[in-house]
């Protein structure tokens, strides 16, 4: 084990005042793990990083083509995204061409996650409703899966609901686990959410990386070509894959979660900061993602070293008055790959098509 472990630090000043622990896997389509730091078996819940594999049974089902979903509508079915005018307008078209309503939203209403849209809100006294939730793409497009195949509406969020059955099928291929391994439970959108190791979660970004199938394809080119819909305005998600043109795939989880994919190196990454703090996942993954394009892909450095992306690889801290104190950084390193403790990742054979 490394001797300077890859985690987060809070300074104050040139001080350290509190440490992030960090696991993390690097793996690749058939597997195999690459590098990681802490524990890379860690079980725990995918939560919004694993929007992307939510969303490809809308395309494996020939529903998002039934509804005339494009990159647009896809891309926000895999969003985290900041309840911005735009997010709102797709949200309704998505609702719109699959036949179905905002009242249908599973989902509930919060604070805009973007700091200047949440005050927004406030100063202009906005009613909430459940298109502003983060997740309502994701939702959106749950609602759309289950008109095209005729099934129930109601309850389409809940575990047991052919919706739901039909993800969980789709998370455990694509993880390489069998479906039963996946521990369920309750999002924060009402939503089912899936726990998992994060090696198995690396494996699944490896393959969506680079597989040649039509709905990973479709999956990769939405992200790529509508970033600011994965997110919004200033956030990690939409700078990094906006400055990397399609070279990094990446999505953002609640509780210190981080997935991304390199489709030129066929790896894949995922993340947990221990404490689950969420400013820190960002700091990590650029860590990671340096890290990583250091030693494989040099030429990919110049995405981490674009200002708006490099703003969110150390965050300042500042005191009330707006002065700088201090700032969160990454330090250490990561580590080659050690034998698997008990965990297995169902191989990729040549014959199937993921």
């Amino acid at each position: 084990m490394s001797e300077d472990p890859l985690r987060i630090e809070s300074l104050r000043g040139a001080q350290v005042e509190s440490t992030h622990v960090l696991s993390v896997a690097i793996a690749d389509a058939a597997g195999a793990l690459l590098a990681q730091a802490g524990d890379p078996g860690r079980v725990t819940f995918w939560r919004s990083a694993g929007k992307p594999f939510q969303a490809l049974p809308l395309l494996e089902d020939g529903a998002a083509d039934r509804w005339g979903f494009g990159d647009a509508e896809l891309a926000l079915a895999c969003a985290s995204h900041s309840s911005e005018p735009r997010h709102l307008a797709v949200c309704s078209a998505m609702l719109g061409m699959s036949g179905s309503r905002e009242e249908e939203l599973a989902c509930g209403p919060h604070a805009p996650l973007s700091a200047a849209r949440a005050d927004d809100v406030v100063r202009r006294g906005i009613g909430l409703t459940p298109r502003w939730s983060n997740c309502s793409g994701k939702h959106a497009g749950m609602l759309a899966l289950a008109r095209h195949h005729g099934w129930p509406v109601a309850g389409y969020e809940r575990a047991g609901h052919p919706v739901q059955k039909r993800i969980t099928d789709c998370i455990a291929r694509w993880s390489g686990l069998a479906a039963a391994d996946l521990v369920l439970a309750v999002d924060g959108c009402t939503a089912v959410s899936h726990a998992l190791p994060l090696r198995a979660m690396a494996t699944a970004y490896a393959r969506l990386g680079v597989s040649e199938a039509p709905a990973a394809r479709r999956i990769r080119a939405a992200m790529a070509a509508e970033p600011w819909l994965v997110a919004g305005t200033g956030r990690a998600c939409t700078d990094l894959m906006n400055a990397a043109g399609g070279e990094i795939i990446a999505k953002v989880g609640a509780a210190g979660v981080y997935g991304a994919a390199v489709p030129s190196l066929g790896v894949g990454v995922a993340l947990k900061v221990e404490d689950g703090d969420g400013p820190a996942a960002a700091v990590a993954l650029l860590a990671v993602l340096r890290r990583l394009l250091s030693q494989r892909a040099p030429a990919l450095l110049a995405a981490l070293d674009r200002p708006e992306v490099a703003r969110h690889a150390t965050i300042p801290i500042r005191n009330t008055r707006g002065e700088p104190t201090g700032s969160i950084r990454a330090a250490g390193a990561l580590r080659g790959a050690e034998p698997p403790r008990g965990q297995t990742v169902r191989p990729l054979h040549s014959s199937e098509v993921i």
